[in-house]
Protein backbone atom coordinates (compact mmCIF):
# COMPACT_ATOMS: atom_id res chain seq x y z
CA UNK A 1 0.00 0.00 0.00
CA UNK A 2 2.83 2.41 0.84
CA UNK A 3 4.44 1.73 -2.54
CA UNK A 4 1.17 2.52 -4.31
CA UNK A 5 0.92 5.78 -2.35
CA UNK A 6 4.48 6.64 -3.36
CA UNK A 7 3.86 5.93 -7.02
CA UNK A 8 0.60 7.90 -6.99
CA UNK A 9 2.32 10.85 -5.29
CA UNK A 10 5.18 10.83 -7.78
CA UNK A 11 2.73 10.75 -10.70
CA UNK A 12 0.62 13.62 -9.31
CA UNK A 13 3.67 15.77 -8.52
CA UNK A 14 5.33 14.84 -11.81
CA UNK A 15 2.32 15.92 -13.83
CA UNK A 16 2.18 19.21 -11.92
CA UNK A 17 5.88 19.79 -12.55
CA UNK A 18 5.33 19.06 -16.24
CA UNK A 19 2.55 21.63 -16.49
CA UNK A 20 4.57 24.28 -14.66
CA UNK A 21 7.66 23.52 -16.77
CA UNK A 22 5.58 23.80 -19.96
CA UNK A 23 4.15 27.13 -18.82
CA UNK A 24 7.62 28.49 -18.11
CA UNK A 25 9.51 27.25 -21.13
CA UNK A 26 6.91 26.62 -23.83
CA UNK A 27 3.52 28.30 -23.37
CA UNK A 28 4.75 31.71 -22.23
CA UNK A 29 7.36 31.79 -25.00
CA UNK A 30 4.65 31.05 -27.56
CA UNK A 31 2.34 33.69 -26.07
CA UNK A 32 5.14 36.28 -25.99
CA UNK A 33 5.78 35.72 -29.71
CA UNK A 34 2.17 36.32 -30.75
CA UNK A 35 1.34 39.59 -32.50
CA UNK A 36 -0.19 42.65 -30.89
CA UNK A 37 -2.37 41.95 -27.85
CA UNK A 38 -2.79 38.21 -28.38
CA UNK A 39 -0.05 37.23 -25.94
CA UNK A 40 -1.41 39.38 -23.13
CA UNK A 41 -4.93 38.05 -23.71
CA UNK A 42 -3.56 34.48 -23.72
CA UNK A 43 -1.71 35.06 -20.45
CA UNK A 44 -4.87 36.48 -18.87
CA UNK A 45 -6.88 33.45 -19.96
CA UNK A 46 -4.16 31.07 -18.77
CA UNK A 47 -4.05 32.90 -15.44
CA UNK A 48 -7.78 32.41 -15.00
CA UNK A 49 -7.77 28.76 -16.08
CA UNK A 50 -4.64 27.57 -14.27
CA UNK A 51 -5.29 29.91 -11.36
CA UNK A 52 -8.35 27.85 -10.51
CA UNK A 53 -6.74 24.42 -10.97
CA UNK A 54 -3.22 24.79 -9.62
CA UNK A 55 -4.05 25.59 -5.96
CA UNK A 56 -5.88 22.27 -5.67
CA UNK A 57 -3.00 20.48 -7.38
CA UNK A 58 -0.36 22.08 -5.15
CA UNK A 59 -2.24 21.31 -1.94
CA UNK A 60 -3.02 17.75 -3.10
CA UNK A 61 0.66 17.17 -3.87
CA UNK A 62 1.64 18.47 -0.47
CA UNK A 63 -1.00 16.37 1.33
CA UNK A 64 0.01 13.22 -0.55
CA UNK A 65 3.67 13.81 0.37
CA UNK A 66 2.74 14.38 4.01
CA UNK A 67 0.65 11.19 4.13
CA UNK A 68 3.51 9.26 2.52
CA UNK A 69 5.98 10.69 5.06
CA UNK A 70 3.74 9.85 8.02
CA UNK A 71 2.81 6.38 6.77
CA UNK A 72 6.41 5.45 6.05
CA UNK A 73 8.05 7.29 8.93
CA UNK A 74 10.36 4.43 9.94
CA UNK A 75 11.25 3.31 6.42
CA UNK A 76 14.51 4.00 4.60
CA UNK A 77 14.47 7.02 2.31
CA UNK A 78 11.68 8.80 4.15
CA UNK A 79 14.01 11.76 4.67
CA UNK A 80 13.80 12.33 0.92
CA UNK A 81 10.00 12.49 1.14
CA UNK A 82 10.14 14.90 4.09
CA UNK A 83 12.61 17.13 2.24
CA UNK A 84 10.42 17.05 -0.87
CA UNK A 85 7.45 18.00 1.31
CA UNK A 86 9.40 20.95 2.70
CA UNK A 87 10.16 22.08 -0.86
CA UNK A 88 6.48 21.77 -1.76
CA UNK A 89 5.63 23.92 1.27
CA UNK A 90 8.19 26.46 0.06
CA UNK A 91 6.60 26.45 -3.40
CA UNK A 92 3.13 27.08 -1.90
CA UNK A 93 4.43 29.93 0.27
CA UNK A 94 6.27 31.42 -2.69
CA UNK A 95 3.15 31.11 -4.83
CA UNK A 96 0.90 32.80 -2.30
CA UNK A 97 3.30 35.63 -1.49
CA UNK A 98 4.88 36.33 -4.88
CA UNK A 99 3.10 34.79 -7.84
CA UNK A 100 -0.62 34.79 -6.96
CA UNK A 101 -0.83 38.57 -6.42
CA UNK A 102 0.62 39.21 -9.88
CA UNK A 103 -1.56 36.50 -11.42
CA UNK A 104 -4.69 37.91 -9.78
CA UNK A 105 -4.01 41.27 -11.38
CA UNK A 106 -2.95 39.86 -14.76
CA UNK A 107 -5.95 37.60 -15.23
CA UNK A 108 -8.26 40.63 -15.26
CA UNK A 109 -6.29 42.65 -17.79
CA UNK A 110 -7.47 43.44 -21.28
CA UNK A 111 -5.77 45.69 -23.81
CA UNK A 112 -8.08 48.46 -22.59
CA UNK A 113 -7.46 48.25 -18.85
CA UNK A 114 -3.94 46.86 -18.40
CA UNK A 115 -1.41 49.06 -16.60
CA UNK A 116 1.51 50.65 -18.39
CA UNK A 117 3.97 48.35 -16.60
CA UNK A 118 2.11 45.11 -17.45
CA UNK A 119 5.09 43.65 -19.33
CA UNK A 120 7.38 44.36 -16.38
CA UNK A 121 4.91 42.63 -14.05
CA UNK A 122 4.70 39.61 -16.37
CA UNK A 123 8.51 39.45 -16.53
CA UNK A 124 8.65 39.53 -12.72
CA UNK A 125 6.09 36.71 -12.57
CA UNK A 126 8.19 34.73 -15.05
CA UNK A 127 11.35 35.15 -12.95
CA UNK A 128 9.58 33.99 -9.79
CA UNK A 129 8.03 31.13 -11.73
CA UNK A 130 11.47 29.92 -12.94
CA UNK A 131 12.58 29.67 -9.31
CA UNK A 132 9.36 27.88 -8.37
CA UNK A 133 9.83 25.39 -11.23
CA UNK A 134 13.37 24.64 -10.03
CA UNK A 135 12.03 24.00 -6.51
CA UNK A 136 9.29 21.73 -7.89
CA UNK A 137 11.76 19.78 -10.02
CA UNK A 138 13.92 19.21 -6.95
CA UNK A 139 10.89 18.02 -4.96
CA UNK A 140 9.88 15.68 -7.77
CA UNK A 141 13.39 14.26 -8.05
CA UNK A 142 13.51 13.60 -4.30
CA UNK A 143 10.13 11.86 -4.38
CA UNK A 144 11.19 9.72 -7.35
CA UNK A 145 14.45 8.84 -5.58
CA UNK A 146 12.48 7.85 -2.47
CA UNK A 147 10.72 5.17 -4.53
CA UNK A 148 14.02 3.56 -5.47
Amino acid sequence: MLNALGVFTVVVVGLMVGVEFAVAFVINRILDALPEDSGQLGRAHGGRMLGSVMPVWYISSLVLSAVWAIAGWHRPGIGLVVTAGALLILSVIMSVLLLVPINNRGKTWTPDNRPDDWKEQMNRWDRYHYVRVAILIAAFALLAAALA
